[in-house]
């Protein structure tokens, strides 16, 4: 895992699946971004990373977190195509927006790929609100550490957006029964 905080390149997308508009950062801004970078041929890609991507898909509402695929081919273009993609992507039943990253100009690694100096496929990258990177993981993450940092980044997202309260603790008193404990204002 590589924790950073710079802006995160534009994407090099020639073609988009699961969305009928472009997406670009500018359009999810204010969202927490999980951007997955995959292969289709790539076993760590089709047992670990778009499955975990698709439960971070059903888990976090889509008005908070955007999760967005990213193919970025650098190995077997020949069958690797965006035919073969889309049939991928039905029998998968991958259901959040996909984009096919921009092959490289000066070899086989894509644009996108290279931008973000990715090392290889899967990789998961955590794009806050404001369009920074803020982690970088290289293949397989823990589904609690990875729920814990973007539900960091959700908060983080709230609380510039909305003044939050302030909590007054000496104010509240805790409840509990058998379904757990509760902190609750004490009424004055």
């Amino acid at each position: 895992m590589t924790m950073q905080t710079r802006p995160a390149p534009p994407w090099q997308v020639d073609r988009w699946f699961n969305t009928p508009e472009t997406l670009t950062l500018e359009s999810l801004r204010g969202k927490v971004i999980v951007l997955e970078a995959f292969q289709m041929l790539c076993p760590g890609c089709v047992s670990h990373g778009l499955p975990q991507a698709a439960r971070v898909h059903a888990t976090f509402p889509d008005d908070q977190v955007a999760v967005i695929g990213l193919h970025t081919v650098f190995e077997h273009h020949d069958a690797m195509t965006p035919v073969s993609l889309q049939a991928f992507l039905h029998e998968y039943r991958i259901g959040f927006p996909v984009g096919v990253d921009r092959p490289g100009t000066q070899g086989p690694i894509p644009q996108t790929m290279e931008a973000y100096a990715m090392r290889g496929t899967p990789t998961l990258v955590l794009i806050d609100a404001r369009g920074r990177i803020r982690h970088q993981h290289f293949g397989q993450v823990n589904d609690l550490v990875l729920g814990a940092q973007i539900a960091a980044l959700v908060h983080e997202a709230e609380a510039t957006t909305r003044s939050l309260p302030p909590s007054h603790p000496t104010e509240q008193a805790s409840t509990c029964d058998a379904d757990g404990c509760r902190v609750e204002p004490l009424r004055v």
